[in-house]
């Protein structure tokens, strides 16, 4: 007898399978499920893991971080509550859980369900997404403000913006924040800030309350145009722990009409010690510019110093010192030269000097008719008159004789 093979699957796909008709299940992946908490834990990452039971059972749930932050206070073991989400499995230890995305008192009634209806409808729209929401601009000059005209909360925003940041103008939209009309009044006054041009962002307020007193701001008409509102849009409903509609699909979410306040100005204090610290890097850094720029007109003239004409005059006007000098040098030198060889020529006319020769007892004798010099005997003529000049004149003499 031949064996037939058995067809086998591996534990990942079954854990598969079961995984698949979970999420293919339409109970199951849009479920409300009630029941008593119990083994509660929040881990340090902020998930919360717990079990939901009753007399007949037990279910295992897991709510992520981001999901329980939007919820006001925690369950605690014993508490009953109503929790929705979907069942998924948990491969790695086989385990099927409700992943819950909202918990509820149970008996909280059909506000809180239409809540869950509102918010999961524009959740699935994308109205709260990151990706749509505007910055609030960091350094606005006019802010609308939609709350009552009479409430705590518009003293309290008044308060908070004067404090921080006095110079802002505020424009009031005054409206009703709870009954029936609260929604309609809402939207009055959006619309008619959103007509200003000249508007940085608006606050939308009120103080806290049941869930029936900030019901106006779960509505989806109002959480619509808070969406599409041509301003960015800051919400600060009830106290910390509440959360609306409108705080999903605002550009930011305030836990308090204070917050909102705060959080739509700089802080004066802030913006005065940013301003000094700006400043200060300024001035060291026009010092810096000044001094660098110093530096480079002190090097700029030097080299102009180093190619002035005034130098190379200045070189050539101590040469022109120095030539002049060493031509009066050489010119008293040949002076002097000069001189001596006059006074050895002069010296040596002296020598020859008649009237020299005349002062030591000689005589120059001339014809006194031809004035020539007798110097031979021959040339005396017999009976001539004679002119004989001595040391200090002349005299007349006549030729008598000739030896």
């Amino acid at each position: 007898m031949q064996n037939t093979p058995i067809e086998a699957f591996t534990v990942s796909e079954v854990s598969g399978y079961i995984e698949e008709i979970f999420r293919t299940d339409p109970l199951l992946v849009d479920i409300w499920v009630t029941g008593e908490v119990s083994n509660f834990v929040q881990a340090s990452s902020g998930h919360c893991y717990f079990t939901l039971k009753d007399p007949g059972a037990a279910l295992k749930c897991v709510m992520w971080r981001s999901s329980a932050a939007l919820i006001g206070a925690l369950p605690q073991d014993g508490d009953h509550i109503l929790a929705h989400g979907y069942i998924g499995v948990y491969k790695l230890r086989g385990d099927y859980q409700l992943y819950v995305d909202y918990m509820q008192p149970e008996g909280a009634g059909a506000l809180y369900q239409e809540f869950l209806r509102i918010r999961s409808r524009l959740e699935a729209e994308g109205l709260f997404a990151k990706e749509r929401k505007r910055p609030v601009p960091p350094f606005p000059r006019r802010l609308g403000v939609i709350t009552s005209s009479t409430g705590a909360a518009l003293r309290d925003i008044l308060r908070i913006l004067s404090e921080k940041y006095p110079m802002v103008e505020v424009l009031l939209a005054p409206t009703i924040v709870q009954g029936k009309e609260a929604p309609l009044s809402i939207l009055r006054s959006l619309e008619m800030l959103n007509s200003i041009d000249d508007l940085d962002a608006i606050i939308l307020a009120r103080g806290g309350g049941s869930i029936e007193d900030l019901w106006a701001f779960n509505d989806e008409r109002v959480a619509r145009a808070v969406a599409g509102s041509r301003h960015p849009v800051i919400t600060g409903v009830g106290h910390e722990t509440d959360f609306t509609i409108v705080d999903f699909v605002s550009d930011l979410r305030a836990p308090t009409p204070t917050g909102a306040a705060a959080a739509a100005v700089p802080d004066r204090d802030d913006l005065r010690r940013r301003i000094m610290e700006v400043w200060r890097g300024m001035r060291v850094a026009v010092g810096n510019r000044i001094e660098g720029n110093r530096r480079k007109v002190q090097q700029m003239q030097s080299s102009v110093l180093s190619r002035s004409p005034r130098r190379a005059i200045s070189y050539q006007r101590q040469m022109v010192d120095e030539l002049d000098e060493r031509l009066l040098l050489a010119a008293r030198r040949y002076l002097e030269l000069e001189r001596g060889k006059v006074t050895g020529i002069s010296g040596r006319l002296r020598a020859l000097d008649p009237t020299a020769v005349l002062r030591r007892g000689y005589a120059i004798v001339r014809d006194a008719e031809s004035s020539q010099v007798i110097s031979r005997v021959a040339d005396a003529v017999r009976s001539r008159r004679l002119e004989v000049q001595v040391s200090d004149g002349t005299f007349g003499a006549e030729v008598t004789s000739r030896d």
